[in-house]
């Protein structure tokens, strides 16, 4: 008895790239090439939270006086307006 059911999915433009990795020899089927491309992505989430946590680590860390929410926030706005008018002006 089958572990796991049957999924239909659609590739899209990506079909090709999975028939080609399977005309290379690469993966001998679409499952495999899908259980790949999970694997990948599993990767990639784990390196993400991994630089993340450690981001979060340094500023925790971090010695230095803390900066004030309203002051980000100050900041944050002025930056974003001066984006605005810079967009706005076309420069």
């Amino acid at each position: 008895m089958r572990s796991s059911k049957p999924v239909t999915v659609t590739l899209g433009e990506m079909q090709e790239q999975v028939e080609a990795r399977i005309r290379s020899g690469t993966y001998a089927s679409v499952s495999e090439v899908v259980r790949a491309g999970l694997r990948a992505l599993e990767r990639e989430e784990a390196a993400i939270e991994a630089v993340l946590r450690r981001k979060v680590q340094e500023a925790l860390d971090d010695p230095g006086q803390p900066i004030p929410a309203d002051q980000v926030f100050a900041d944050l706005r002025a930056h974003h307006a001066g984006r605005l008018k810079v967009h706005k002006d076309g420069v």
